[in-house]
């Protein structure tokens, strides 16, 4: 595999991350974010609410609970 290249908007991605782990090092990268929650069959915490995702409940699971209701 390549050697990626640094992502471009960092800056401007780290601004809007809604994540509160704000000492990740892949805040910010979002490509890198999804690619390591996938690999652990989460999802990033941009994803959910603000209050759910304090919660550090990164599942699948938990973000269908948290989004059944309102379908």
């Amino acid at each position: 595999m390549s050697a990626r290249k640094p992502c471009p908007n960092v800056e401007i991605n780290s601004k809007n991350c809604g994540c509160t782990y704000v000492t990740c090092d892949k805040r910010g990268k979002c490509c890198e974010c999804i690619r390591y929650h996938l690999e652990r069959n989460e999802l990033p915490g941009c994803v959910f609410p603000t209050e759910v995702e304090k919660t550090y409940d990164r599942s699948i699971k938990k973000f269908v609970s948290t989004y059944a209701s309102q379908a």
